[in-house]
């Protein structure tokens, strides 16, 4: 098969989106190297440099329109293209595809991560949102197949977007492998002096914004009185003004360590050596840091909404991501008890083998081959 790709994401975005794109183009070159895979990268410079296999070609625009407009190019321009290069299957990796997509000859197959756009437009630009929901609605018209990240994504697509539950299946995300790896003690040695962590801690990873609700974590320290000092890893927003006057008014600025630039290798390391992952995100579309968290072995308590517990599994910890008490509770409750520590480490890995990498691909092949 032929089989081409919006890939902007896979060169240009470190978060997410980009980690999901760059998995699914490493997963099939793995499973499926017989395939050619073609990339569309709408800006050729200042890209993320991603692995380009033998199979792979990397796709810009070649029209001076095109290049002036790299965006016009990605979402009508490269019409043409996709149908010079033969293609069998176009995926949109990230909610979008492009306008006429139905008359280049190509199956269509579209990502959706979530709908918090339409569940929470308070948290969105009104300009922006207005723009994302006619493009997502576009996809979800013109896609042959649609591809739901969790069940609750699904739920979400065919509520808000009126997707007949026909047209979507869930294929659910893996994570980068390196979190199933084995830690060696050096290497926690190593990780916890260059990032200057204290001897126990708990843990919240993912990009410091008002949806990411950290400040309830805050709230939960203060209230139960709780001593354990918390880390959190993240990309900075405005929300962190909000997070730091919170822990100000608490006095709690020597209990809480704020990490901007971690690298990739060695957040395995630092999720290993955290008593406790809290994750009281208010909505997600998966919930990634949640499956890290598990396949190092690490206790998770997140919130009762949304897909987390899809992705935490029976065996983790749900709790009212607005209820600062209850969280403090449970905070509480899993560090004095051994034995639940214990066995929330045993079911969350087992759990986590449900996103390891064969399934995940083998699913997305299924999907391929259907409209083929």
């Amino acid at each position: 098969m032929n089989i081409s790709f919006d890939a902007k994401r896979a060169f240009h975005n470190n978060r997410g989106l980009g980690n999901y794109s760059r998995n699914i183009i490493r997963l099939l070159n793995e499973y499926f190297p017989e395939n050619q895979y073609y990339l569309f990268n709408p800006k050729p410079k200042n890209n993320i440099q991603i692995p380009i296999q033998l199979n792979n070609r990397e796709i810009c625009p070649e029209k001076p329109l095109h290049k002036a407009f790299p965006d016009y190019w990605r979402s009508r321009g490269c019409l043409n293209q996709i149908i010079s290069l033969h293609t069998d299957i176009y995926h949109g990796l990230s909610q979008e595809l492009p306008i006429g997509i139905n008359k280049t000859g190509a199956k269509s197959v579209v990502t959706m991560h979530d709908a918090i756009f339409m569940r929470y437009p308070e948290l969105y630009d009104s300009f922006y949102r207005s723009i994302f929901i006619k493009k997502n609605q576009y996809s979800c018209n013109h896609a042959d197949k649609i591809i739901a990240i969790s069940e609750q994504t699904k739920q979400d697509f065919i509520n808000y977007f009126k997707v007949p539950q026909e047209k979507i299946e869930v294929v659910y995300q893996g994570c980068n492998n390196i979190f199933r790896e084995e830690i060696s003690a050096t290497k926690k040695t190593i990780v916890k002096a260059k990032y200057n962590l204290p001897e126990d801690f708990f843990l919240n990873v993912g990009a410091i914004e008002k949806r990411k609700n950290v400040a309830t974590i805050i709230e939960a320290i203060h209230r139960n009185k709780i001593d354990l000092p918390l880390v959190v890893i993240g990309n900075k927003t405005d929300y962190l003004k909000e997070v730091i006057e919170l822990i100000n008014k608490y006095d709690l600025q020597k209990q809480v360590l704020f990490l901007h630039h971690v690298e990739t290798v060695d957040l395995p390391a630092i999720y290993n050596m955290a008593q406790l992952f809290i994750y009281p995100s208010i909505f997600e579309g998966f919930g990634i840091p949640i499956l890290e968290a598990l396949c190092t072995g690490t206790p998770v308590i997140s919130s009762t909404e949304s897909c987390f517990k899809e992705t935490g599994g029976p065996n983790s910890c749900y709790v009212d991501y607005d209820n600062p008490d209850e969280m403090g509770e449970k905070i509480l409750s899993i560090l004095s008890d051994k034995t639940m520590q214990e066995n929330m480490r045993i079911t969350g890995l087992k759990h986590a083998e449900n996103f390891k990498d064969e399934h995940v691909v083998k699913d997305l092949m299924q999907v391929y081959q259907s409209l083929i």
